[in-house]
């Protein structure tokens, strides 16, 4: 606690404490926490309504126990087809890279194809081709209605993705973007771009 000595010429042994200084101190301490409470419930609160924007809608996009059938996310008419963007910090509807994309805040990975890397590309050429296989399955999706087909026993990739192969008139939009050079058939393995 700071003092600050006052001597009296009648008493030398008088020592007088100003508690302004000390008073001062614990105010800021008060206001430090203040802050850092604030800052971690605002981050609280927008770490939430983040994973609220992204978070998948449960049952949307499952097959329903019905692996070789189309899934409920099948679209009927030009009417119901969703319009795709480039994805954003919202993930709603739109296109992540050129086998991925957001339907109705559900995350699909296109199971029959698989294009180049455009988040963690291994060259530049990759990345080139990954962005021009991105914005054609934009202009795909956007042609209008598709339907969205389970493809094999699994319904979903390791990483929570529904693995679906999304074909518009009988034909795989994968296929399209294998016979336009801008993905390859899927392996069951990825293979190097460069």
């Amino acid at each position: 606690m700071p003092k600050r000595p006052v001597h009296n010429e009648d008493d030398g042994n008088v020592v007088h404490f100003d508690f302004r200084d000390e008073l001062n101190i614990q105010r800021r301490k008060r206001r430090r926490k203040e802050l850092i409470l604030g800052l971690g419930a605002f981050s609280i609160v927008f770490a939430g309504g983040m994973l609220a924007l992204n978070w998948p809608l449960a049952g949307i996009g499952s097959s329903n126990g019905d692996q070789g059938g189309s899934t409920p996310l099948t679209l009927l008419s030009a009417g119901n087809s969703p319009h795709f963007e480039l994805c954003g910090m919202v993930r709603k509807t739109c296109v992540v890279d050129g086998d991925t994309f957001w339907l109705d805040g559900v995350k699909i990975r296109i199971a029959d194809i698989d294009t180049p890397e455009i988040s963690e590309p291994k060259c530049d050429s990759e990345y080139e081709l990954g962005m021009k296989a991105t914005y054609r399955l934009r202009e795909l999706l956007n042609e209008g209605p598709f339907e969205l087909n389970s493809i094999g026993n699994r319904d979903e990739d390791q990483h929570g993705r529904k693995l679906r192969v999304v074909v518009r008139n009988g034909r795989s939009l994968g296929d399209q973007l294998v016979s336009e050079g801008l993905a390859r058939t899927w392996s069951g393995r990825r293979e190097p771009w460069c």
